[in-house]
């Protein structure tokens, strides 16, 4: 018995050498371990190989940017608690947790039932592209008060952004968080992914000027934004899944509804009209509000140092959106422009 005992280790052991001459020497360069740095990434700003191919893969599949847009972090990101109850946000969840707890649960589900208020105005755009193709002054004034009604709905969820997010963790976690590569202080070179290019790659972060919502809107009402905010908007098109840009280009080459109702003469439409861009601007008048809460408070705090237990952003981005913009001067901005095309009732 011991002689088979050691013939079986000799066997293994000649067994265990040639399996050794097959493998490939051991090097830490095949398994990308830095020889100076060990486990160690050299550099924070090198997303790794193993994350950036697959990442990049699938976005490239989607049609979007391989960052977090609008679309991953609010349009795709929920559930309801009970799938038989309402959609409300006392039965919604998040799918994926990410920094920022409560706070970040709360500031995607708002935003999350604004873009929701806005289905009714959605399928009121449709109608109302229609009706001008048909020259059907009833359904579009039936269609235009649909798309007020939405618009005031989507500023009354907003508003609940002021209790379910606390502008502390907002400033000092959440927009750090969603501030991207592109126009930001904090990391001006962009971000290198490893194993698709070898220089830094810059990426907007995710920002409600993703939302196809308001371009809609826009496109259909006519708004016509200056040089600067037009080029970021139309930039921010590129983080759209491709169906809903599509969507956008095919408002956007619908005949004129602004021309339609001047050429009209009529009152009501003009009025049903010019309550919709007043009902836009007040959405945009409050998403100012909240922006000047949750940036201008949090840079307070920030300086006053009652936010000691938290890291807070660098200083260069405390007047800067997620998108990477001046934020206010580009929310009023859109906001006097929308104001701009109310028709003049003496016309």
């Amino acid at each position: 018995m011991e002689r088979l005992h050691m013939t079986s280790t000799v066997k293994d052991m000649e067994a265990q050498k040639r399996k050794l001459k097959k493998s490939p020497p051991l090097s830490l360069e095949r398994f990308h371990i830095s020889e100076d740095y060990g486990f160690l990434f050299p550099d924070p700003l090198v997303l790794p190989r193993n994350l950036a191919l697959p990442f990049v893969e699938v976005s490239r599949t989607l049609g979007l940017p391989p960052i977090l847009v609008h679309s991953d972090l609010v349009l795709t990101n929920w559930k309801k608690k009970d799938p038989d109850g309402p959609l409300e946000i006392r039965n919604l969840d998040t799918i994926i947790s990410l920094p920022g707890g409560e706070s970040l649960k709360g500031f995607v589900l708002v935003t999350l039932l604004v873009e929701k208020a806005a289905v009714p105005g959605i399928k009121a755009l449709v109608q109302a592209i229609n009706a001008v193709l048909q020259s059907s002054d009833d359904d579009l004034l039936q269609a235009l008060e649909q798309l007020k009604t939405s618009i005031a709905e989507m500023t009354n969820a907003l508003r609940k952004m002021h209790d379910y997010v606390d502008p502390a963790i907002f400033y000092a976690v959440i927009r750090i968080f969603l501030s991207g590569w592109k126009d930001n202080p904090a990391i001006p070179e962009g971000l290198i992914y490893e194993g698709v290019s070898e220089k830094p790659l810059k990426y907007s972060g995710g920002s409600a000027a993703q939302s196809t919502t308001f371009h809609a809107f826009d496109e259909l009402l006519g708004v016509c934004h200056s040089k600067e905010s037009t080029t970021f908007l139309h930039r921010m098109r590129e983080y759209m899944p491709p169906s809903h840009r599509a969507f956008l280009e095919e408002v956007h080459s619908a005949p004129s509804l602004r021309e339609y109702i001047l050429s009209s003469g009529s009152c009501l439409l003009r009025e049903a009209y010019n309550q919709c861009v007043k009902a836009l601007a007040e959405l945009r008048n409050h998403h100012i509000s909240i922006v000047a809460k949750y940036i201008l408070t949090g840079a307070a705090k920030a300086k006053d140092g009652s936010m000691a237990n938290l890291p807070g952003p660098p200083h260069a981005l405390a007047e800067v959106g997620t998108g990477g913009t001046a934020v206010f001067k580009f929310l009023k901005s859109v906001r006097d422009t929308t104001l701009g095309v109310i028709i003049d009732q003496s016309d």
